[in-house]
This record gives C-alpha cells, sequence and structure tokens, in this order.
C-alpha cells in the first residue's frame, strides 16, 4: 500500500508471501550459482593440518530464547486459497507483495479447484473446547476461497474466519483445537518502552520458513501511518508500532512479542522504499496488542466491529476555490483547514447538532481537522453512545455544539 501522508513519499507493503516468478517461486527460492566460463575451484589438502574441532559449548540461556520458545508453538501459517485462474495475475512483484494477486470468482475456472495463492502467518490466542482461535491481518486473508492453517508442529488443519475489519486490517479464524498445544499471550503495549528488545516471528516467504524469529528493538511506540484502500486513495491513519526487527512478505499476521513472551503487536507491514525508489531496511509496523484484543473481542462477539458516524457526507476544504470559500461558505480568511458538509442525513448525530449543507467543521473532539481522513481517525476511536464536540462555521460564525454518536458507520 502506498501512503504520501507522515513519511513524505513512501511506499508500504503488506506482508503476504504469493508466487512469484523467476528467481523466486511459491515455497521457496531458487539460488542462483554465478560461475565465469571454464573457470574451476581447486581445494588444496595439508596432510599436516592441525585444525580440530573444539568441544567446548556455549550455553546462551538467554530471555530472548526462552520467550521464543514460550511461544513459537503459538505461530502458525495461514494459506489463503483461491480458485485455479488461467491467468497469471498472482504471479510476479504483485503476488509476493499481495497487491494485485487476488482472483475473482468471475475469472475462476470452472473446475473449481482450489490453489494457494497467497501466505502469511497467525499467532492462537484462544481455545475454548474444541475450537481455537487465531488472530491474523485481514489482508492475508482477502480474496479467499478457502482457508487453511499450518500449525507449528507440521499439520494442516482448515480454518473459517469468525469476523475480519478492513479498518485495522485485522481478522480472527477458528480452527478444530484437537492439535494445538500452546496459546499465546497478550501483554499491554501501553506499557512498552521505545528501544525494548522485541522478537518478531512468523513465515516470512511461506510456510517453508515458518517459525522465523528476528531480534529487533521498539523503534516508536505510536507512529501515524496512512492506511489506503484497494483503489490507492487514504481512507485514514493507524497508530502502530515501529520495529527494527525483520519481517519480510509471508510475517503478516505473526506476533510481535516482548521479552516475557508477551504479544504485543501483530506485524502488518513494511517501508519498503519511497516514490523515488530509495530502499529502506528496518522500519516495519504492528499493529498495537491493545487495540488487537479490542478488535477481537467484538469479531468474536458480533462477526464485525460497530463504529460511530456523524451521518454527514463532506469535502476537504483544500478543494474549494478562495472565491468559493468566501462567497459561499463565508468563511474568515484566517480559517484554513477543515472540511465542508455537502450533506446532512436527516434525523443524524450531526442533523440533531444542528449541522448544514456548506457548514465547515474545523475541530472534532477538540481535534482540529486538517484533511478529511481526520474525521474518520476521531471517530473511530469512540464508540456508539459518546458525546463529542463539534466546532464548525455557519455563515461565516464559529459554532460548537455536542454531538451524541448514535449512528453506526457503514464502512466496517
Amino acid at each position: 500500500m502506498a501512503t504520501g501522508n507522515g513519511f513524505g513519499k513512501i511506499v508500504l507493503t503488506a506482508l503476504v508471501a504469493g508466487a512469484l516468478g523467476g528467481a523466486v517461486t511459491y515455497g521457496g527460492v531458487s539460488y542462483v550459482n554465478h560461475q565465469n566460463g571454464d573457470t574451476t575451484t581447486e581445494l588444496s589438502t595439508n596432510n599436516a593440518g592441525t585444525a580440530k574441532v573444539s568441544n567446548v559449548k556455549v550455553n546462551l540461556n538467554t530471555q530472548s530464547e526462552r520467550a521464543f520458545n514460550s511461544t513459537k508453538n503459538a505461530v502458525v501459517s495461514v494459506i489463503n486459497l483461491q480458485k485455479e485462474n488461467s491467468s497469471s495475475s498472482s504471479s510476479g512483484l504483485a503476488g509476493l507483495f499481495g497487491i494485485g494477486g487476488s482472483k475473482s470468482n468471475s475469472d475462476s475456472s470452472s473446475s473449481g479447484k482450489l490453489e494457494a495463492a497467497s501466505e502469511g502467518s497467525g499467532v492462537v490466542y484462544r481455545k475454548s473446547g474444541n475450537t481455537a482461535y487465531i488472530v491474523t491481518n485481514n489482508h492475508v486473508i482477502s480474496g479467499s476461497n478457502s482457508l487453511e492453517v499450518i500449525l507449528s508442529n507440521g499439520s494442516r488443519v482448515s480454518a473459517d474466519i469468525v469476523g475480519k475489519d478492513s479498518v485495522t486490517d485485522l481478522a480472527v479464524l477458528k480452527v478444530n483445537s484437537s492439535k494445538i498445544k500452546t496459546v499465546a499471550a497478550f501483554g499491554n503495549s501501553d506499557n512498552i518502552k521505545v528501544a525494548e528488545p522485541v522478537l518478531a516471528i512468523g513465515s516470512p516467504l511461506g510456510s517453508q520458513y515458518a517459525t522465523s524469529v528476528t531480534q529487533g528493538i521498539i523503534s516508536a511506540k505510536k507512529r501515524e501511518v496512512a492506511q489506503t484502500n484497494s483503489n490507492g486513495q487514504t481512507t485514514g491513519n493507524a497508530t502502530v508500532i515501529q520495529t527494527d526487527a525483520a519481517i519480510n512478505p509471508g510475517n503478516s499476521g505473526g506476533p510481535l512479542i516482548n521479552m516475557e513472551g508477551q504479544v504485543v503487536g501483530i506485524n502488518s507491514m513494511k517501508l519498503a522504499q519511497d516514490q523515488e525508489g530509495t530502499s529502506v531496511e528496518g522500519m516495519g509496523f504492528a499493529i498495537p496488542s491493545n487495540e488487537v484484543v479490542n478488535i477481537i473481542n467484538q469479531l468474536i462477539t458480533s462477526g464485525k466491529v460497530t463504529r460511530p458516524a456523524l451521518g454527514i457526507q463532506y469535502v476537504d476544504l483544500s478543494n474549494i476555490s478562495e472565491s468559493q470559500q468566501k462567497s459561499v461558505l463565508k468563511l474568515p480568511t484566517s480559517v484554513s483547514h477543515g472540511v465542508v458538509v455537502l450533506k446532512v442525513t436527516a434525523g443524524s448525530p450531526a442533523a440533531r447538532a444542528g449541522l448544514k449543507k456548506y457548514d465547515v467543521i474545523t475541530k472534532l473532539d477538540g481535534q482540529n481537522i486538517t484533511e478529511q481522513t481526520a474525521i474518520r481517525d476521531v471517530l473511530y476511536k469512540h464508540k456508539l453512545g459518546d458525546t463529542i464536540s463539534v466546532t464548525y462555521y455557519h455563515d461565516g460564525s464559529q459554532k460548537t455544539s455536542q454531538v451524541k454518536l448514535t449512528q453506526k458507520a457503514t464502512d466496517e
């Protein structure tokens, strides 16, 4: 996914491993040997050599090793199965990074044969009776016709979707629990510290490299990154954990754990390069565990996440010409940011608060609205029934009203 807010011109990559043409193939990597013509390499021997292998053993029972061992068996690979497609839309880099690699039902062959379209990771966090629950990323399961999970012991089990949320990029799956022995625990992501060591566990490039572990630190606790939809349009911002632990395509949905083995984040994306092609290393992002717990509990309860809405259609003030800002909106020249209300739904929270067409909202819940995506960001931090303030301009006069959030958002 691409984003231009918060980081300048950058490219954020969703971490889904799929088919890659050329050197890298589904499920593994083809290694290329470079040789120069008929040049050969010979190893000379010396019968008098005295090199030996030392019998000294190094005992490194480190905290990171203990943390990894306590969680590793709860980490799984998630296989996105889609109906076989005669085209090669999922091959190449697009398939590897989970962009443009989904196969629509209309493109499927009549045989209905399923094939692996991409792979990601997940973590088992709960067992209840015969059912175990797995959290992963929504983009890992996007477009699937069926799902398969490979457990840490290599067993394959079918999985069903309990619920998914495109806004936070989270999903919950359920599988039969008979072969699952380990369940991960969530830590409090509010308690993590910058420079604290962490481990990332998952299946980079797919299940061939399942349960790979990398170590790094927390680079930032709360980093704002822009989110985009499938059309490349910015839909809002996500507050994520930044880490320099190596995460790669296939790590999506896997856990970021602290040195106690607790899950403090779900790995979701990495900053790969800017739009000029400059490569970036050591900038990965994970969804904080406190947000994960909030979302997955709602998904378990109702299969979806319910969020509030104002009940308006709006456009960024920057899209309105200066002459119209003065003649139609009657805005003071001091107002340079906000959103313009284009339509108010009858009976909506905005209507009850007194907002009307061509009003300009400049603050919501005390926060400046500098762009239209900020409306969603503020609303989605609240739940239905909350009351927040809205500051707006009506016919050139500033007003403040209280809005009770009783309407559900349509974008779940």
